[in-house]
């Protein structure tokens, strides 16, 4: 641990709430598996498995997908809430691999409102983005999509259906016919075969998913009642939500903060801190805006030096740098009580570091996000440049440690957002943190 990180600092607030602050892979599983410490229960709250997090622990990576971070502790319970929407064979695979770990998800609990991935769901999401072209929106294409697209019509298949063979059979025959038609006249595809779906989901995945399913709401609110802390993780991102990112070139469900209370179950006056997670730097996978991305050398080099590819989907990340602009709206929309910077060692080599501060189009000043796409889309960022320290960041352990150069950054980012920054990595192993103090 981090020397002057006092981890009881965390434990005084009933539910606290994980969430990233730009387009995904800012280190939330990190993070969470730090502050899981002094948890019960950590509760991953929607998104599926096109998100993943990844944990270096004793050397050793575990890449986490739908499964908490809080499961390599013994001490918790893992929760995957309602909003999530569930691949069971993928959710098994993982369980299997952590197994084979020597790690325990006998405690895992699924929430019985989940809503089941099903292969047409994939099926969909593959055909869609072709037929899209070169509007395609960049989805990970394994069916996150088309299943919330399902939940919101009220014909998804949900995860307590798989206890009840009769009512499972009786759902799926109804979509399917609904989406091989679809199938086969819109896009040519060969139909599914409900028979072959129920025989893989009923005989091969419920008895082993049976003993996990939950009722996860009462089980959250039993910890809350005696005493216990509650983490609500979040995948993706702010500017990945389906209402406040840069649609449509977003994630099919609500990673902002409030997303956390109807995903888990949780009213608003349990959450008493919400941690932004932001990279020192930004990145993003897939199509959408990107106001401050730059493909040159240094965001080259920030690729190389972050190790910036997918932890699941195995796609180069868009690099640049931090945008001040986007973060004063993560402090808005998610009521940030305070931020974790990670990946500041990413930033060690570089003589100088630009931050964007604002944004300019049509002669107009921008220092909060501007609502309408298009005018996102043109804007120029006004950048301030700071020193860099090109000092080697990865064995620092307190403030007094890291550059004045780093200490400056670090504080200016601050200032830009208008929250403290509480918490900087400064390398990938669990315990590389420094703590800023209150």
């Amino acid at each position: 641990m981090a020397a002057g990180y006092d981890p009881l600092a965390w434990t005084h607030v009933p539910v606290t709430v994980v969430v990233g602050t730009q387009w995904g892979d800012e280190g939330k599983g990190k993070l969470t598996d730090l502050i899981a410490k002094e948890m019960h229960v950590v509760v991953r709250y929607q998104g599926g498995h096109n998100a993943g997090h990844t944990i270096v622990v004793d050397g050793e990576t575990f890449a986490l997908q739908l499964i908490p971070s809080g499961v390599l502790y013994g001490h918790i319970t893992p929760v995957i809430g309602n909003g999530v929407v569930v691949d069971p064979g993928v959710l098994l695979a993982e369980v299997d691999a952590l197994t084979a770990k020597g790690i325990d998800c006998g405690r895992l609990r699924v929430s019985g409102n989940a809503h089941l991935i099903m292969p047409y769901h994939q099926e969909l999401d593959r055909v869609t983005e072709r037929f899209l072209g070169k509007n395609a929106l960049g989805t990970t294409r394994r069916g996150i999509g088309p299943a919330y697209a399902d939940k919101a019509t009220r014909i998804g298949l949900r995860v307590q259906d798989l206890l009840d063979p009769k009512i499972f059979r009786q759902k799926l025959d109804v979509v399917v016919k609904e989406k091989n038609g679809v199938l086969a006249k819109v896009y040519n595809r060969l139909p599914s075969s409900s028979d072959d779906i129920a025989e893989r989901y009923l005989e091969e995945y419920a008895p082993r998913i049976a003993p996990m399913i939950a009722d996860t709401v009462g089980l959250v609110h039993e910890a809350l009642a005696a005493g216990q802390h509650v983490l609500l993780e979040g995948a993706q991102a702010t500017f990945l939500d389906l209402d406040h990112g840069t649609y449509p070139f977003v994630t099919s469900s609500n990673p902002v903060a409030g997303g956390a209370c109807t995903g888990a179950g949780v009213g608003p006056r349990h959450i008493d801190r919400v941690i932004g997670i932001a990279k020192a730097y930004v990145t993003r996978v897939g199509a959408g805006p990107f106001p401050t991305e730059r493909d040159d050398e240094r965001g080259a080099a920030l690729v190389e030096r972050g190790h910036e590819v997918g932890t699941n989907t195995g796609r180069r990340r868009r690099t640049r740098w931090f945008d001040a602009v986007m973060m004063r709206h993560a402090v808005r929309l998610n009521s940030l009580s305070e931020i974790a910077l990670t990946k500041l060692d990413v930033l060690d080599t570089f003589d100088t570091l630009e931050v964007c501060v604002a944004y300019e189009a049509d002669g107009v000043r921008y220092e909060h996000l501007p609502y309408h796409q298009s005018v996102l889309h043109s804007v120029v960022p006004v950048y301030e440049e700071l020193p860099g320290w090109n000092t080697d960041l990865s064995g620092a352990t307190t403030v007094a440690e890291l550059p004045q150069a780093a200490q400056d950054y670090v504080a200016f980012l601050a200032q830009q957002a208008g929250v403290p920054v509480r918490l900087v990595g400064v390398g990938p192993g669990r315990d590389q943190f420094v703590h800023f103090a209150a």
